[in-house]
């Protein structure tokens, strides 16, 4: 696979994302048992695609777009429930490390059709 100019950036910019949510998250205090633990909790919305390629995109995307954790730390913000920060960092980490990976938002046509390219 030949990686271009852009393509080098977003792959980089994957990496920065997970360097700075994994800064962020050790310098608030969480365990990296839990980072483990919960890393990949992500990739469980794949179960979409039992209900077919449009379906499995969809919650596949929700799960693996940026705003979708941002929207979750407003939330928590706003009802002074800052504890669960952790999981939100976790979240972002894990998408940071797929966009770093290659691995991109899904098209309903099939898996491996990505925002990033074809898998």
């Amino acid at each position: 696979m030949k990686l271009s100019g852009p393509k080098v950036l977003l792959h980089l910019e994957g990496f920065v994302v997970l360097f700075a949510a994994g800064t962020l998250y050790r310098d608030i205090g969480g365990t990296w048992g839990k980072f483990a633990a919960l890393f990949f909790v992500p990739d469980l919305l794949m179960v979409g695609y039992v209900f077919g390629e449009k379906a499995g995109a969809w919650t596949y995307n929700a799960g693996h777009t940026y705003a979708t954790p941002f929207l979750f730390w407003v939330v928590l913000y706003f009802t002074h429930r800052t504890s669960f920060l952790p999981l939100v960092l976790i979240w972002v980490a894990h998408i940071g490390f797929d966009r770093f990976l290659g691995y991109g938002l899904k098209y309903p046509t099939a898996f491996k059709d990505t925002h990033l390219g074809r898998i």
